[in-house]
């Protein structure tokens, strides 16, 4: 099957871009329809799920975060991510993240898998890693970038308490549900 971007333009520029799109593509039964559409283009991201070993813990951020209030309070627990920035690999954003957000120093990352977040509306792509550490690894006090005006505040959650409450009872974003699904089917139970 095949498409083509007849036209493309910027209707919105700010710190996010929103552009529009005139495009031809082939259907199922063999035709071609026409359609305009938006994309959100919010880039990639990185994002890691952090098990601290000795306290048997997940490690994630809590901070507030504006387009979920009309669901809730606005402050909301996720895994430590962030956007990545020209010329970034990855794995080196992840870590950098990680060391801003919680303090941690990670030694070794794992990529679980690269998924779109809203692939109807959005061109975000995270890459989501899983890493290991001890509580030995915070190495700085974490909290976000003030220059970033960043409020960010580390909360270590037992595994036992996941399990309690239950992963969809703990977490409302998607990567984190993602994350902590995954670490559940295959690291918890004993799965490399």
């Amino acid at each position: 099957m095949k498409y083509k971007i007849q036209d493309e333009t910027i209707v919105f520029d700010d710190y996010f871009k929103i552009k529009e799109a005139s495009i031809l593509h082939d259907t199922f039964k063999g035709g071609q329809i026409q359609v305009k559409r938006k994309s959100f283009e919010r880039g990639d991201s990185v994002a890691v799920l952090i098990y601290e070993k000795d306290t048997d813990s997940l490690l994630f951020t809590k901070q507030f975060r504006y387009p979920t209030v009309n669901d809730g309070d606005g402050w909301i627990l996720e895994i430590p991510a962030g956007s990545m920035e020209k010329g970034d690999l990855p794995s080196e954003r992840a870590e950098k993240e990680v060391s801003e957000e919680l303090g941690y120093e990670l030694h070794e990352l794992k990529l679980i898998s690269t998924f779109f977040t809203s692939p109807g509306g959005s061109s975000e792509r995270i890459f989501l890693f899983y890493a290991e550490v001890t509580s030995e690894d915070k190495t700085t006090m974490g909290g976000g970038l003030v220059s970033e005006k960043e409020d960010i505040a580390l909360v270590k959650m037992a595994l036992s308490e996941i399990e309690k409450r239950g992963i969809s009872q703990c977490f409302t974003d998607a990567k984190s549900l993602v994350a902590v699904q995954w670490f559940f089917l295959n690291k918890k139970a004993g799965q490399n």
